[in-house]
């Protein structure tokens, strides 16, 4: 059984540099704050970091004060189970429902029996529904 809602994720885009993840990882650590799942890619000369945590406010504020310039995105994350074929299950939903997936990172472990699913496409709102 899949559990789909919309939340937020918090996501830093700046001028990309070595122990950038470790600067920001270390932010939230010290607050004593979870991530769920985190991504994180270069875009031409920018390091960019997806997060989501179980306090995006303390995080944005600890991030904020380091000059990070954070901003939150919605995001739809969905807790499935952790079997072959779940992924492709939501992928082929949102497709054929039209909808364009415009970043999409999952986290699990071999041992885990749920994952949980982040993303974000053309209509959030519709995919909670059709996933749900």
């Amino acid at each position: 059984m899949m559990k789909a809602k919309i939340g937020k994720e918090v996501v830093v885009r700046i001028r990309n540099q070595i122990g950038l993840l470790a600067q920001i990882s270390k932010l939230v650590a010290e607050k004593g704050i979870n991530i769920l799942a985190a991504a994180g890619w270069v875009e031409g000369s920018d390091g960019v970091v997806h997060l989501v945590t179980e306090d995006n406010l303390r995080v944005m504020d600890a991030l904020r004060q380091k000059n990070f310039n954070p901003h939150e995105v919605d995001v739809v994350l969905v807790e499935t189970a952790h079997k072959p074929g779940m992924l492709k299950h939501i992928a082929e939903t949102l497709a054929g429902a039209g909808l364009d997936i415009h970043h999409l990172y999952a986290t699990a472990t071999a041992d885990q029996n749920r994952a949980l699913v982040v993303f974000a496409c053309s209509n959030n709102d519709r995919a909670v529904v059709l996933l749900s």
